[in-house]
């Protein structure tokens, strides 16, 4: 199985327009984070999660050309806004490719981006639209994607929800605010972890750092790799803090599981 990070940024991206702290001029290209997106490939099927706002740069930078299926976390905007990239993903020359995602998350999808999902809303002659179907998830039950097991957990993000995915010796979870009990016997066994810290400091819907390495040293997880960051830890600083077994993620980042 093999993880390859297409963004480890926060909402903003990184660098933030306008701003000239030493994390946003940095000339370490780990520095440069755009929003949250990963592919996994597990020998039989490659998988998207998330559409983030770069999609097309990170998928040509990372030399990906095709996906299997689409597992949405949640329908925030860094999350879901490049969905139109699908349209090289899919169609004539690609097929139908199946999106997977929480329900409400789908719905307001379905509203937001009613060019794509709307059946009586039809492209201009000569003009092409992403061509997906939507199935949606129900946390705790393991579904077949593109004939891979993936197990869709339930985190709280603030006042929403959203999905973390585990898949194999393999758990994908950002946007959490913490890791409940039950979710915890779930991803017990795991060899990689990744994980959301977006400060240093608490936040309402995010773990931040201090909490992601409590709660990859609670599930005792091998290897952890910290994502959703921001302009306030460069990525050599945050490394040399993190205990083993811990490290930033950065984008294009493969990692073989």
């Amino acid at each position: 199985m093999r993880l390859t990070f297409l963004g480890t940024g926060t909402s903003f991206g990184i660098p933030q327009i306008g701003c000239r702290c030493a994390v946003c001029t940095s000339g370490d290209p780990r520095d440069r984070r755009n929003r949250c997106g990963a592919v996994i490939e597990t020998g039989a099927a490659t998988l998207l999660i998330d559409t983030p706002t770069e999609l097309r740069l990170s998928m040509l930078r990372s030399g990906l050309g095709s996906v299997d299926a689409v597992l949405y976390t949640h329908d925030h905007a860094d999350h879901t806004h490049g969905i139109d990239d699908l349209r090289a993903l899919s169609g004539r020359h690609h097929g139908q490719v199946p999106i997977y995602g929480p329900a409400d998350a789908l719905e307001r999808m379905r509203r937001k981006f009613d060019y794509i999902f709307d059946p009586q809303v039809n492209p201009i002659p000569g003009s092409s639209r992403p061509d997906v179907s939507a199935t949606a998830l129900e946390p705790g039950v393991e579904t077949l994607v593109a004939g891979t097991p993936v197990l869709p957990l339930r985190f709280s993000h603030g006042p929403s929800d959203v999905l973390g995915f585990r898949i194999g010796p393999l758990a994908y979870l950002t946007d959490v605010k913490e890791i409940p009990p039950a979710a915890r016997a779930a991803l017990r066994g795991l060899k990689v972890l990744v994980l959301n810290a977006l400060f240093h400091r608490s936040h309402p819907t995010h773990l931040s750092v201090p909490e992601a390495v409590a709660a990859a040293r609670a599930l005792e997880v091998p290897r952890t790799y910290l994502t959703h960051l921001t302009h306030e830890t460069s990525h050599a600083s945050l490394l040399a803090e993190l205990p083993p077994g811990v490290e930033p993620a950065y984008d294009g980042l493969v990692v073989e599981v």
